[in-house]
């Protein structure tokens, strides 16, 4: 084949022949001179210091601009139901973080009210965790046990938590069993319901390539149908863990509790000491936080996804 004779341009830069002859006849110029000029992708060159910023950068200034606003707003009102953020800030460091280097600067104050809270939240949103998860896979590998058990899970879920909590004082009394009972027992259906949901969506096709390699079903739980879930999963866990930690503090609110971050907030309340409630306000979010950002963590480990926080 003879190779096209290509289209002789003007010097000087100008458009071709044909581009001028068109031009003349009415049509618009517009197209001529956006196809002799060289494309913008990629050929401007960037320059060095056009850098996006980083996300996590912008989280943390609009933190620090929120704080700066309501730290000018509370002084500006001088009201005393709404101290500054730096003396709730001073007010915390000296309840719970005055404590020696050896002992993670924890003051004895800490020990007696934070690590009582994390330890009964850990274990209810641990035992909620295995539940979930382990009953979320039963019932979402069967099309049919998953018909029949929707709408106990669904009134289950329903249910507010504190209307439980005189059966649970019933069957186990005031006290830290009672709490991690209502801990567990709220916490467990959002991870049982979004296992359930995850281990339904496992691809079909996935699960016919199994069949074809004889996977057993221990093969194909944790090489196939666990993985794929693993997004909702998280997706369960994150909420069981915000659900966790609001009923730690409702839990540590009813009587027969000598200890604990909800305890301190009852008893600020009765000594009217609005600045530890605040302190405890902040602390409680500082913890959601932390927690929140390990378990996204997590996730992004084992899933290689990165969701916002």
């Amino acid at each position: 084949m003879r190779a096209s004779p290509s289209l002789p341009s003007r010097p000087g830069g100008e458009a071709p022949g044909w581009c001028a002859a068109s031009s003349a006849e009415g049509e618009s110029e517009g197209s001529c001179a956006s196809s002799s000029a060289p494309p913008s992708g990629g050929s401007r060159a960037r320059h060095p210091g056009a850098v996006a910023a980083h996300p996590a950068l912008l989280r943390w200034l609009v933190l620090v601009l929120a704080v700066g606003v309501w730290e000018l707003a509370t002084r500006a009102r001088g009201s005393v139901y709404f101290p500054p953020p730096d003396r709730i800030a001073r007010h915390v460091h000296e309840l719970w973080f005055d404590g020696p280097a050896r002992h993670l600067f924890l003051s004895a104050a800490a020990v007696d009210d934070i690590l009582p809270s994390l330890g009964r939240m850990t274990a209810g949103f641990a035992l909620a965790a295995v539940a979930g998860i382990v009953l979320g896979v039963a019932v979402g590998r069967s099309r049919r046990a998953y018909a029949l058990a929707n709408p106990v899970l669904q009134f289950a879920r329903a249910v507010p938590p504190p209307a439980l909590v005189p059966v649970f004082v019933v069957v186990f009394a005031f006290g830290t069993p009672m709490q991690i009972a209502s801990i567990t027992f709220s916490a467990v259906w959002p991870v049982l319901v979004n296992t359930a949901a995850g281990v339904r969506n496992t691809d079909p096709l996935r699960l016919d390539v199994a069949a074809v390699l004889r996977l057993n079903t221990a093969e194909r739980l944790w090489f196939l149908v666990l993985p794929s879930a693993l997004p909702r999963i998280f997706a369960g866990l994150r909420l069981s863990l915000s659900l966790s930690l609001i009923l730690m503090v409702f839990s540590e609110l009813l009587p027969g509790t000598a200890n604990g971050i909800g305890f301190t907030l009852t008893e600020a309340q009765t000594r009217s000491d609005l600045l530890t409630v605040w302190a405890a306000l902040v602390l409680l979010g500082a913890l959601g936080y932390l927690l929140n950002t390990g378990l996204l963590a997590v996730e992004k480990r084992l899933t290689g996804r990165e969701r916002a926080t």
